[in-house]
């Protein structure tokens, strides 16, 4: 199995720095990959590219920076920048965010499957040849950069509907998920971007399925803490119809809890469904949180090594 983790919690009372020192651990643990969302705290492509000056094989990953904020010349520059500095291990999740975050801004979250697919084909261009001269609906663009050591890096972008999964396929190098369950990755997601890449003449896309994850013997008091937790992704639009296919009420339900042998078969079914790797989100249940997320990762770190 395929294991990354999905990290980029700053515990309280550590500096940032704790960050990249954690990053590094994920590395030496023999995680394939470690992500970090864009959300109202630090720049995650920053510590990416300080992450990247101390490790080696990690992947980092970004799940994901909101689109419309950022002009996508300014965040290619940035992104190969990171590359660059990273030897390469860069994956760039973009996506669109939603429609309230964006409103926040002052910003028009405006025809959001188009603006996804103008984004990406302008920052796959800059990515791969330093330079691009779009003209489309939403974007007109003639820009260019040449950093240092520049190489291309992967683009995978956060594809919920289908028309966001048609160009996760026919232009990104993929999808990484969130709230979205094995049923729906089967029966959805995975064909749906596959048929889309191969009618493209594209290579066979990455389904990077991120979920929370907590090995527990208690099942009901682990999905009553990640229901606590995870429970304001349910009030999102795109979310919820992702959970309402799903079946289920409250957003913590998707998360994969059980013993041991119980969330090895649940993450193989996420395989099985057609995801390509899973990024876990350990989160803690019960009276010792540190030993919960002990034993956690010690099962992801053992699947990672099998």
């Amino acid at each position: 199995m395929r294991i990354g983790i999905y990290g980029g919690n700053v515990r309280r009372g550590k500096p940032l720095t704790s960050l990249v020192d954690e990053i590094v651990e994920k590395e030496q643990q023999g995680f394939a990959s470690y992500w970090t969302p864009q959300v109202g705290t630090f720049d995650a492509l920053t510590v990416l590219a300080l992450a990247g000056q101390q490790t080696s094989r990690i992947e980092l990953g970004t799940a994901v920076v909101p689109s419309y904020p950022r002009h996508p010349s300014a965040l290619a520059q940035q992104a190969a920048t990171v590359n660059a500095l990273c030897g390469g291990r860069l994956v760039l999740g973009v996506g669109p965010s939603h429609a309230p975050a964006m409103e926040a801004l002052g910003l028009d979250y405006d025809r959001p499957a188009l603006h996804m697919r103008e984004y990406v084909t302008i920052l796959k261009a800059l990515g791969s040849e330093g330079r691009v001269d779009f003209e489309g609906d939403m974007y007109r663009v003639r820009a260019g950069f040449a950093c240092p050591q520049a190489q291309p890096f992967a683009v995978v972008i956060s594809a919920l509907a289908p028309l966001m999964l048609k160009a996760a396929g026919e232009v990104a190098d993929g999808t990484v998920t969130w709230m979205v369950g094995k049923n729906t990755i089967a029966a959805r997601t995975a064909p749906r971007i596959a048929n889309a890449a191969a009618a493209a003449g594209r290579q066979p896309p990455r389904v990077i399925a991120a979920l929370p994850v907590c090995v527990h013997d208690d099942k009901a008091q682990a999905t009553a803490r990640a229901v606590q937790i995870f429970q304001g992704y349910g009030h999102l639009p795109n979310y919820r119809r992702q959970l309402d296919a799903e079946g289920l009420g409250q957003a913590g339900e998707i998360a994969v809890v059980g013993d041991e042998d119980e969330v090895t078969a649940q993450l193989g079914g996420y395989f099985d469904a057609g995801a390509t790797e899973v990024i876990a989100s350990v989160f803690p249940a019960g009276d010792d949180s540190r030993g919960s997320f002990a034993r956690t990762t010690a099962l992801l770190q053992g699947l990672a090594a099998a």
